[in-house]
């Protein structure tokens, strides 16, 4: 828990890789700077670059897939239960009164990072002035119902 990873031990992802044969995908090569919050075999936990609360991380499959579905199942079970891991690291260090739990997933749902990502973002009492409709502010004339 809490190391820094420059690149995975998993030689075998089916990474992107620029001209230069270097790898692309900002979660498949890490910057040395970047803390790993936890990790598995499959998953890893980071804290997101331009969170939206503090505390905001990202659960990623090690595996280079841009499209959850393309996941095996084995990969998505990784994913969720680390996703519960990583809910109760974030409890007791920010304390948070709730969560929204999202995923943007390929281009026209939002994904700017084309590798498979789940945001856990804690939510705060007051953090928003009207938190109604949650996750259905992505389409904001969507949000009230």
């Amino acid at each position: 828990m809490g190391s820094k990873h420059g690149q995975f031990k998993n030689g075998n992802m089916d990474k992107e890789i620029s001209d230069a044969g270097e790898p692309t995908c900002l979660f498949c090569s890490l910057d040395e700077n970047t803390e790993i919050i936890t990790e598995t075999q499959l998953a890893y936990a980071i804290y997101d670059k331009f969170p939206v609360n503090p505390g905001h991380s990202l659960v990623i499959p090690k595996r280079h897939v841009k499209d959850y579905f393309k996941l095996t199942p084995k990969e998505q079970n990784a994913c969720w239960k680390l996703l519960n891991q990583l809910k109760g690291i974030l409890d007791l260090k920010y304390g948070p009164d709730a969560y929204n739990i999202g995923i943007n997933n390929l281009f026209a749902a939002g994904q700017t990072v084309p590798h498979v990502h789940i945001h856990l973002i804690p939510r705060y009492i007051g953090d928003i002035e009207r938190p109604h409709g949650g996750v259905r502010g992505v389409i904001p004339e969507k949000k009230d119902y």
